[in-house]
């Protein structure tokens, strides 16, 4: 039986079709009037196709009351555009359809948005009403690229022996480092189950129940305010585990599959090669200032501290002496720059909190600056030494504790390369960071806390955790890192009790604790665990880097708000009175702030 609405898409027709009598449905994309010529471009998913209705057909009329995004079925004869009228940047641009039918299937109110359109809308706009703003054509691409990324590290995977499973979506609250989404039972009076932050103690328990590779493109929920690079609410992630592995059988596994698809979808812009750069996190801290360092940004910064202590320069002698660092951050061939350049970058640091950027100027007159007449011979060679500055270049410094030192640092590496035009352009350059401290000092609450993944195993295993002071324990811990975006975290896994056990309790767990939010994981590495890890790429965010866009809103179909709300079906939202009662919840809202 032919189909009622459609012979072919609107992405199909070519000029071997010229004559054929067919049948089309989509959406108006725009409309032309020429007088006594209508032309309409019709478009659905595949494409676009030019037709054209006559003043004397009886269809005319509706042609030119239907308002734009309404769909349509049209039936017509394929014929050759005129030389002159080809359009050779629609795939469809060497014919028309001249429609002889055309019935309406659907009329489209007044858009709150133009679909033919890149103009700007506002957010709430855009996401009240995702289902036109999808229709747009860089959206509809960017939701494209996605299936298509997902399709291809599924296949990759599934090529390297990986076996899909799915993990559960109701678990147990589990401190992963974020809020919970919590859900409450109705069974279970008084109790909640917990949307996954991540399949983390599932994938481990595949492993001990021995399936040795396991992947999922798994949601993950947490309950974190919004950024550029994170979404509120829910996430996906390439979810990947492996038993028997070191940390190198971790990176040669995943490396190639995400050079593989930046190489496929990246529209030929470079990949870093295989092997990725390993970075351990101190050295990443030291050159780049963060652990998420851009390598397409040549500038490395380097640790002068020795340089200043003792020096004449007592601001940063003195600082020194209470426990300060000096970083210094070469500023290629800016020695002819006006002074301005120098004092705008002092303000901007001044704008991140910080009291300023010392500079020295390596000029053709020798070293000049606020801090180089402070400085002997003997040290600013060392300087020119340490940071690698030839004349005609010049160096700015941070002084401050330890963390403050390296952000600034880090701010102003970023913000020099980007003034001075040396990112790299097209370019996808990829590293590992790794050896993470186990733990961290947390100045607020005063105790030490798991600094990245609770569950990893700490270089040294129990030896370590009681020899140890425990800010000075490495795990093994891993970030890929592509652009100064984190695109993933992984580690090996510690996969006996005992050592997890003495892990926690360092950051202030009880054993008793510890046997009670991890008994399913415990009580499995009893049985007989193998050793294993893995890790979980972002999928929003490998697509983002590959679209190129600045927002993973962009490519996501439907994303919530800054605020986490989905303004298109009107969530969080209130529910009815009955089924609290079911769940035994009463809401206690928080007091309202009075008006002034």
């Amino acid at each position: 039986m032919l189909n009622p609405y459609r012979t072919h898409t609107c992405g199909a027709l070519r000029s071997e079709n010229t004559k054929e009598i067919v049948r089309l449905s989509g959406w108006v994309h725009r409309k032309r009037d020429h007088g006594q010529l209508l032309f309409i471009d019709l478009r659905d998913h595949y494409g676009i196709t030019q037709c054209v209705i006559d003043s004397e057909s009886p269809h005319f009329t509706d042609s030119e009351n239907i308002r734009l995004e309404s769909v349509i079925t049209i039936s017509g004869r394929v014929v050759k555009r005129s030389p002159e009228t080809v359009n050779a940047h629609m795939a469809t641009g060497e014919i028309e359809v001249v429609i002889d039918e055309l019935s309406v299937q659907s009329r489209a109110d007044v858009l709150p948005l133009q679909v033919n359109s890149n103009a700007e809308f506002p957010e709430e706009t855009r996401l009240k009403y995702r289902f036109l703003d999808l229709r747009r054509e860089k959206m509809h691409a960017n939701i494209m690229l996605r299936s298509q990324v997902i399709a291809s590290l599924r296949q990759k995977m599934i090529n390297q022996g990986f076996l899909e499973f799915q993990t559960p979506i109701l678990t147990a609250s589990s401190p992963e480092g974020a809020r919970d989404y919590l859900v409450p039972s109705r069974v279970h009076p008084g109790k909640f189950y917990a949307l996954p932050q991540a399949p983390q103690q599932f994938k481990q328990l595949l492993m001990v129940a021995g399936f040795d590779k396991y992947f999922q493109i798994a949601p993950c929920f947490r309950d974190e305010d919004a950024r550029a690079d994170r979404s509120p609410g829910e996430f996906y992630q390439l979810d990947f585990e492996m038993s028997f592995v070191t940390q190198e059988d971790i990176f040669a596994a995943i490396e190639p599959v995400l050079h593989d698809v930046f190489v496929e979808f990246g529209k030929g812009k470079v990949v870093t090669p295989l092997p990725f750069p390993r970075i351990p996190y101190a050295e990443s801290m030291l050159k780049y200032g963060t652990d998420k360092p851009d390598l397409r940004n040549p500038l490395v910064i380097s640790d002068v501290t020795e340089i200043f202590k003792g020096s004449d320069f007592g601001l940063f002698a003195k600082a020194i002496e209470g426990g300060s660092i000096v970083r210094a951050i070469p500023a290629p061939q800016t020695a002819s720059h006006p002074r301005s350049f120098f004092d705008k970058m002092n303000e901007w640091a001044r704008e991140q909190g910080a009291g300023g950027l010392g500079y020295i100027v390596f000029g053709e007159d020798g070293p000049k600056g606020p801090i180089a007449k402070f400085l002997d011979d003997a040290r600013l060679e060392k300087l020119r030494f340490l940071t690698g500055v030839q004349a005609g270049d010049a160096v700015f410094f941070a002084c401050d504790k330890a963390k403050a030192a390296e952000k600034l640092a880090g701010q102003a590496r970023i913000r020099l390369g980007e003034e001075l035009g040396l990112i790299e352009k097209n370019a996808f350059r990829f590293c590992f960071v790794n050896d993470f401290p186990m733990y961290e000092y947390d100045e607020e609450k005063k105790k030490i806390e798991f600094s990245h993944n609770p569950f990893s195993m700490p270089q040294g295993g129990l030896e370590a955790l009681e020899t140890q002071d425990p800010l000075t324990i490495l795990a093994y811990q891993y970030d890929i890192v592509c652009n100064g975006l984190e695109l993933c975290s992984g580690g090996i896994r510690n996969h006996l009790p005992e050592v997890m056990i003495k892990a926690f309790t360092i950051a202030d767990y009880t054993k008793e604790e510890v046997e009670s939010q991890f008994s399913g994981m415990l009580n499995a590495f009893r049985y007989g665990a193998p050793p294993h890890g893995g890790a979980a790429p972002g999928i929003d965010r490998i697509v983002m880097l590959l679209a190129d866009e600045p927002n993973l809103r962009e490519v996501v179909a439907f994303p919530m708000t800054q605020r986490a709300e989905d303004l298109l079906v009107g969530a969080p939202a209130e529910v009815r009175v009955e089924q609290l009662k079911e769940l035994h919840i009463r809401i206690a809202l928080p007091p309202q702030k009075a008006s002034i």
